[in-house]
């Protein structure tokens, strides 16, 4: 794109305001100031006085020129939007995709700034119902542009835990996350057994909405289904990194989906079949000797007219598969041409809050072993994903897609997402009990912006 580097990505810093209880204990002092060549700025922290377990070099901090902006905790959620997310939507209406994160500390406040707490005060709509609503204002004037009804929202919403993706459009059914032989990530659902021997394995379900208010009651009953538990600051906390995908679709494209994965499902049994006939027929070509070697056995050929039918059939439908993928994209293509704005993605990733041991836990409060595990496996998943985005703006030759699962299912929003811009959001708690670990969290921020900053 002119004009912009390629694989831009923002950082940001918010503060929340104090509760009751944290007022109290005292506040973080504080402060920030732009560079004015690089027009970034540099936030500045130091411990209040009445915080004595730190050491003198933990006692203060200051970033470098990292973040893009600080957002102060007066600022609304409709403020953070405008900011942050009302820039880019030109760019998904040309057809590209942006991806936002947000990461703190349990408690810091990600999830009120990505999704939002009052549904029904548009000023405290967290940035994903507000970009869905100007996305839909767009569409409907694209729709009445092109004397059409067909541009809609495609609405995907799951959370990942370790290895599993849960479907919180579907009744928070269990799917499994894996890389296929094409080397791309598939998230799908449990095997299920159709008529006439059919085999199908659901992707994550996609629901159409056609008006804002269709695309905001879906994804309010699917964030009902999301799991929190006991962290080391609250018992209300995110333990599952929670992702909302937002496509621009059209009718057409959907059906094609559909079926391609109908024709999938045709394959398996198929696919299975001719794989059995190999497996049978080399096996009744050997016999076990009494010392247990294997020799080939005199008294059977390999009937390798069996194999090739069985192959044929499979290649039979290999073809049909091929066909209905080539099919969704003569669709995407024609959908394309009415408007660009197909496929264009909003990605919301809320990232489960880091675990940081060292900071002053929240009263009354004691993880089972379970949860310190999850804990530990959050930690891993937001480790990889700093290194993911670090080596992909330092444009470097191996990017650690596979260290997690996290970072696994977000390849492919990263690698569409190479000529637009993207954000991550941390969000700080300026409570004295939460120096340490809003201090890790900056910090966290400063990493990944520094090296995008510096990149090339």
């Amino acid at each position: 794109m002119a004009g912009r580097e390629m694989n831009t990505l923002k950082a940001w810093a918010r503060w929340r305001p104090l509760d009751s209880t944290e007022s109290r204990n005292g506040e973080i002092i504080r402060g920030s100031d732009q560079d004015h060549d690089s027009q970034q700025f540099r936030i500045s922290i130091a411990a209040p006085a009445q915080i004595q377990t730190l050491s003198s070099r933990e006692k203060s901090w200051k970033s470098g020129c990292a973040f893009d902006g600080v957002i102060e905790p007066g600022e609304n959620n409709q403020a953070v939007y405008k900011r942050v997310v009302a820039p880019i939507i030109p760019d998904v209406l040309r057809g590209r995709c942006c991806n936002f994160f947000a990461y703190g500390h349990s408690g810091s406040g990600k999830t009120h700034t990505m999704v939002g707490y009052d549904f029904a005060n548009e000023d405290e709509f967290g940035l994903c119902f507000a970009a869905a609503r100007q996305l839909a204002i767009a569409l409907d004037g694209i729709n009445a542009e092109k004397h059409t009804d067909n541009f809609g929202i495609g609405l995907r919403v799951y959370e990942l835990r370790k290895n599993s993706a849960y479907d919180l459009l579907n009744n928070r059914n269990e799917c499994f996350v894996r890389e296929g032989p094409d080397r791309r990530v598939y998230i799908r659902g449990e095997t299920e057994t159709l008529e006439n021997g059919k085999v199908r394995v659901r992707p994550i379900v996609t629901r159409s909405c056609w008006s804002f208010e269709q695309l905001q009651q879906e994804l309010q009953d699917g964030l009902k289904h999301r799991k929190t538990a006991t962290s080391t600051i609250h018992d209300q906390s995110s333990r599952t990194h929670a992702i909302i995908e937002m496509e621009i679709i059209t009718k057409d494209l959907l059906a094609a989906r559909d079926s391609v994965v109908e024709r999938q499902s045709e394959l398996v049994p198929v696919g299975k079949h001719a794989t059995d006939v190999y497996i049978e027929e080399q096996l009744r070509a050997m016999i076990q000797t009494k010392d247990g070697k294997y020799i080939p056995n005199p008294d059977y050929n390999v009937d390798q007219k069996r194999i090739n039918d069985a192959e044929t059939r499979k290649a039979e439908f290999e073809s049909r598969v091929r066909e209905a993928e080539e099919h969704e994209s003569e669709v995407f293509a024609r959908a394309a041409h009415v408007h660009q704005c197909v496929g264009g993605k909003l990605i919301f990733v809320d990232l489960a809050g880091a675990e940081f041991l060292s900071g002053i836990t929240g009263p009354g409060l004691k993880q089972t072993p379970q949860e310190k595990q999850q804990g530990r496996q959050i930690n891993t998943d937001l480790l990889a994903l700093k290194e993911v985005i670090r080596a992909r703006s330092l444009a470097q030759s191996r990017i650690p897609y596979r260290s997690s699962p996290l970072t696994m299912v977000l390849r492919q929003h990263f690698e569409a997402s190479s000529d637009a811009q993207s954000s991550i959001i941390v969000t700080v708690s300026p409570g004295a009990e939460q120096y340490a670990a809003t201090m890790n969290t900056l910090k966290y921020g400063d990493l990944v912006g520094l090296a995008n900053k510096h990149k090339g």
